[in-house]
């Protein structure tokens, strides 16, 4: 489902940051919508060229922009402008403190078209709506797990309902780890390889633990045990113990899920009782660490391996038929 955002919506979540004043009716606002995230100056739509005009995001009006439309206005050469207006244009924004033609907002009022004024400078007004846009419209799923934040990496640990997800995490925050969202985690696709992970309710602080109830993590161990988002890097996938199942026990086989198309290396642990699940947690992280590096502990085991079993052999060759 294609997401949209209303401008209404935009002013208020930017307004501050921006300084964003209304020059026209704020209630137009409130049907107008933004389709995707982009930003655009409309230049060459200015002087009538409407080939691939993109008239379905943010119109920024800069010096450029408006001293043509006031030379156009003064000429009253309006036809490509009012062209222009035909469109279902979600907003203007005029950049600076320059004068624009009062004919022109006049134009955008009979249209119905928002109209703002930012005086902040170009650079950083383009950043922050950029930014907003590009978090707002990012490809999102919902996943039914628990992020928590071990050692600076993000593991999202994965399980049937009841498994003891959030047990672990609770263990975890114990330990001095920090949960950033249990039970349902909402993932963002940031860029190719990049997925953050949040609370799905925006629930962060609170954890339900089967026969005790809900948690406030905030309150029982502090501000330092949670966080708001995090990056996805790895899965731990828990699985219930099935006797004949195989499980991967040398760590030479990649196992990866792909998210949002992204993949992500995942670790099926079995669990049975007595097993430490944290410290394995643990374990997984920094040992991520450790091949993010470039040290892969299996593969020095494997290779230490076949040095041996090639030194062996070449000692049975040497000694093949010696009968001292």
């Amino acid at each position: 489902m294609n997401k949209s955002l209303t401008v209404n919506k935009f002013y208020k979540d930017v307004q501050d940051e921006l300084k964003l004043k209304f020059l026209t009716d704020a209630a137009f606002s409130e049907s107008r919508k933004i389709e995707h995230s982009g930003l655009n100056k409309p230049g060459l739509a200015l002087t009538g060229y409407f080939k691939d005009f993109n008239w379905s995001c943010l119109q920024l009006l800069s010096a450029a922009e408006i001293s043509f439309i006031n030379d156009q206005y003064q000429a009253g050469n309006t036809k490509d402008i009012k062209k222009l207006l035909e469109f279902k244009i979600p907003a203007f924004i005029i950049i600076g403190r320059q004068k624009i033609d009062q004919k022109f907002i006049d134009e955008c009022i009979r249209k119905k078209i928002p109209v703002f004024r930012s005086t902040k400078a170009f650079p950083k007004l383009y950043e922050v709506i950029n930014d907003y846009l590009d978090d707002f419209f990012a490809p999102s799923t919902q996943i039914h797990g628990t992020l928590v934040d071990v050692y600076g990496t993000g593991l999202l640990i994965m399980g049937r309902s009841s498994i003891g997800k959030s047990e672990i995490a609770l263990d975890l925050v114990e330990r001095g780890h920090r949960l950033v969202a249990d039970d349902v985690v909402t993932i963002q696709k940031k860029d190719e390889k990049v997925l953050m992970g949040k609370s799905g309710g925006g629930y962060t602080p609170f954890m339900e633990i089967r026969g005790l109830g809900i948690l406030n993590v905030k309150e029982i161990f502090g501000t330092r045990a949670i966080r708001m988002q995090k990056r996805v890097e790895l899965v731990i996938q828990l699985d219930d113990w099935k006797k004949e199942v195989e499980y991967e026990r040398l760590g030479m086989a990649d196992d990866s899920i792909k998210i949002l198309d992204v993949d992500l290396p995942r670790i099926r642990l079995p669990i049975f009782p007595g097993k430490n699940i944290t410290v394995i947690a643990e374990t997984i992280a920094l040992n991520l660490h450790l091949k993010v590096y470039g040290y892969n502990a299996a593969k020095e085991f494997n290779k230490l391996l076949l040095n041996k079993m090639k030194k062996q052999q070449k000692l049975t060759q040497y000694l093949d038929k010696d009968y001292e």
